[in-house]
């Protein structure tokens, strides 16, 4: 209870502060000037000889309606082998430009020809003029990957293959209190179906593990309602301007909504973005920490805080997903982004992050475990300011490629 009110409380200050200094609702945010700047859509009308169809009103710029971002691409997936992957980014306006956030959608199907696939579906809906958002994450996947068990020092070689089948559905909707601070609640359903581990000397998780729930039955459901808490001065998540971000989500599962076992989470989600200058060009020092907490016993393993399973699955640059595992978990990023070429159409990242979770005796954060590397932007849609990101990681005893539409935060 101690650490809810703390963390509520370093959520809730920005919002507090701002509330403060205003005295309106008024959120006049400065629309990205794209004058100058290249994309890869634009060099192919260049090299195609495709035009825009000129606009009756000679005065008036026409302006598109949805920014579409489409990347067809071949990439490991969880579990071993290879899978054809089409992501899929659509941004949009629900409102005035000038005072509502770019609301986006992105789809990110994948299937491999021997039976592993994916269906996912998020979503990032804002109303004119902020006042609502509308978050989504809608999922189901087939969904082979290996654990490694508890604790933050793991043996590399000592895991075992989990298959099942995986259904998420979150949605949330969150009221504009202040210009940027929100408050709502929500729903999340985390459903695993078919739990089979596939291990020579192993039945299941639960004799790899030694933990007791959600390792011994074939299905594992939880369900429960959520409390929202957010503060964003962002106004483009597919690629942050200056600012910040504070995200806090309180979940309450109970069997009355179906859940196998009554438990509580906190994930408190912390992003600051830095810009050294006052050009259009990327400059900037970028900031992300989460803390991801169990608050009750009887927390299902697969359902437990592990590395590359926050909300947007981007966490963990350098770590294979699942290989750090507790019933907390505490992480640090940063990341400096530059753009190459005066355009905009040419960019590189460096960064850094860390991992820490919890013991499963003491509970303790004992040990750190941290991830390097560096990658390539290249400007895919200048109007939703959609960059394709292509980085490489490197942490103990592993390293491999991450290829995505949009920055990892």
């Amino acid at each position: 209870m101690k650490r809810l009110v703390l963390w509520l409380f370093l959520i809730l200050l920005p919002g507090l502060l701002f509330a403060q200094s205003s005295n309106s609702f008024g959120m006049v945010k400065k629309e990205v000037d794209t004058v100058g700047q290249k994309d890869i859509i634009g060099l192919f009308k260049d090299v195609f000889n495709i035009r825009n169809a000129p606009s009756t009103n000679m005065d008036v710029k026409p302006k598109k309606n949805i920014y579409f971002s489409i990347l067809p691409i071949s990439s490991a997936v969880p579990g071993g082998g290879r899978a054809l992957i089409t992501s899929t980014t659509a941004g949009f306006y629900m409102g005035d430009r000038q005072t509502t956030n770019i609301s986006t959608v992105t789809f990110t199907p994948y299937f491999n020809f021997t039976g592993r696939f994916g269906l996912p579906l998020r979503s990032n809906i804002w109303s004119n003029n902020n006042n609502w958002f509308i978050q989504g994450d809608t999922r189901f996947l087939v969904y082979p990957q290996h654990t490694w068990g508890l604790g933050g020092n793991t043996n590399q070689n000592h895991k075992i293959n989990v298959d099942y089948k995986y259904i998420r559905f979150y949605q949330s909707a969150l009221k504009r209190i202040t210009p940027y601070f929100f408050a709502g609640v929500g729903y999340n359903l985390d459903y695993h179906v078919e739990i089979n581990a596939q291990h020579e000397n192993f039945q299941n998780i639960q004799q790899f593990t030694g933990y007791q729930y959600g390792t011994s039955n074939a299905n594992s459901l939880s369900s429960g309602v959520t409390l929202n808490l957010l503060y964003d001065t962002r106004n483009n998540s597919l690629n942050p301007l200056p600012g910040c971000y504070s995200n806090l989500v309180y979940r309450y599962n109970t069997p009355v909504l179906g859940s196998n076992a009554s438990w509580q989470s906190l994930y408190v989600d912390v992003r600051k973005y830095i810009h050294f200058t006052k050009t259009r060009q990327q400059n900037m020092l970028a900031l992300w920490t989460y803390y991801w907490t169990t608050l009750d016993k009887g927390v299902p393993y697969l359902d437990l805080p592990s590395i590359g399973w926050d909300f947007y699955n981007r966490s963990g640059r350098g770590i294979q997903q699942n290989r750090y595992r507790g019933q907390s978990l505490a992480y640090m990023e940063a990341e400096y982004r530059r753009d190459i070429l005066p355009s905009g159409l040419l960019g590189f990242v460096v960064f850094a992050n860390s991992t820490s979770v919890s013991e499963r005796n003491t509970h303790q954060f004992k040990y750190i475990n941290p991830a390097v590397g560096g990658g390539m932007r290249i400007k895919f849609n200048k109007g939703s300011n959609t960059n394709i990101a292509l980085d490489y990681g490197i942490s103990k005893g592993y390293s491999g490629f991450v290829l995505a539409l949009g920055e990892a935060f």
